[in-house]
């Protein structure tokens, strides 16, 4: 078994890298898929790089280490009144904030706020080489050079290792109303995505079930404002108010991916509204599989038994847990990715971009 490295700050964390020849990073293991290498790969943990570096409520900004968990982050903003509305996932289940860029994960609030990638500032990492380098700021208004934190959402440890990761926050909304909405058929939930999508109402989340005949569209914003906006929302589309701790039992199960399989593989997957229909065809046609509409239809979840595998789906996607390959559907057009990868890796002490 390979050793594994823990570092407890950032400079550590460099001298780590420079040990070994072949890394990779390891968070709480949420996803365990994206730290699934070949044996010859030290894993480096970042348990011990934790805590708030830096808060400015005032700036509705965060500097975070990056084996921080996002549960301790979460309550620090809620202290203040303040959140991150992509809805970090996974964080009762003890996601770190590094983890979570490295997988790209965003809740069901992506729909209206944007992802994660809209809320990173900056992050200060470890190259190929062992250097301990910062790109992007600690403020919102800092536009200056290579928009580079953002390569690491989704990287999967690819580029480096992080080692902060500074975010802005928004302030939390006062109330929070959730409608069940009628949709009797996959297709009805498709029009029912593209229909919702086109008006005025900025829905907080627009997320569908695979097996109840429904899709749930979450309002944020003043008490006052949400009776009567969920009064104007039920008056075209049919159905009902969900109990407000329901609503809150629900979205809970979707972010720490609660339906899926204990077992098995997950994976997400890129939609558009006009896949539901034959997303959701192709996760009741597979026994023993589950799955899940967020995004307003623009991302879907799918778990599967063990072994079984997501060939049959056609679109692209990561493997989030399970032994199938890290990348799904089409090949990607790395072109880019390459010539980031290359510059910040050339000794290719990190995986390769599609391992």
């Amino acid at each position: 078994m390979t050793p594994l490295l823990a570092p407890a700050t950032p400079a550590e964390l460099a001298s780590a890298v420079r040990s070994v020849p072949r890394v990779i990073v390891v968070g709480a293991g949420t996803k365990a898929r994206l730290a699934a290498v070949a044996d010859d790969f030290v894993r480096i943990s970042t348990k011990k790089m934790s805590g708030i570096v830096e808060y400015e409520p005032s700036e509705f900004t965060f500097t975070a280490l990056a084996g921080t968990p996002l549960r301790d982050i979460m309550a620090v903003l809620a202290a203040r009144g303040q959140y991150l509305p992509f809805d970090p996932m996974l964080a009762e289940a003890g996601a770190t904030i590094g983890g979570t860029v490295a997988a790209g994960l965003s809740g069901p609030g992506r729909w209206r706020f944007g992802g994660l990638r809209d809320f990173i500032l900056g992050v200060q990492f470890v190259d190929g080489e062992g250097r301990l380098l910062r790109m992007g700021g600690k403020v919102v208004k800092n536009a200056a050079g290579f928009d580079l934190p953002k390569f690491f959402v989704g990287s999967a440890g690819r580029f480096g290792a992080l080692a902060e990761v500074t975010f802005k926050v928004f302030p939390r909304p006062r109330a929070l109303r959730t409608l069940q909405l009628e949709a009797k058929n996959s297709a009805a939930k498709a029009r029912l995505l593209t229909a919702a999508a086109n008006t005025r109402w900025e829905l907080d989340a627009l997320d569908a079930s695979i097996d109840e005949p429904a899709v749930y569209a979450r309002l944020g914003g003043p008490p006052e404002a949400l009776e009567p906006l969920a009064a104007e929302v039920l008056a075209r589309f049919p159905g009902r108010v969900v109990d407000e701790s329901v609503a809150a039992a629900l979205w809970r199960e979707v972010v720490e991916l609660r339906w899926a399989r204990e077992d098995g593989e997950l994976a997400k997957m890129a939609l558009t509204p006009a896949d539901v229909p034959e997303f959701v065809g192709l996760v009741r046609g597979l026994s023993g599989a589950r799955g899940w509409i967020s995004g307003g239809g623009n991302v879907g979840y799918v778990s599967v038994p063990p072994g079984a595998g997501f060939s049959a789906f056609p679109w692209s996607g990561v493997t989030l847990r399970g032994a199938g390959p890290l990348w799904l559907g089409p090949p990607r057009n790395f072109v880019v990715m390459h010539a980031v990868k290359a510059a910040l890796d050339p000794q290719k002490r990190f995986p390769n971009l599609d391992d």
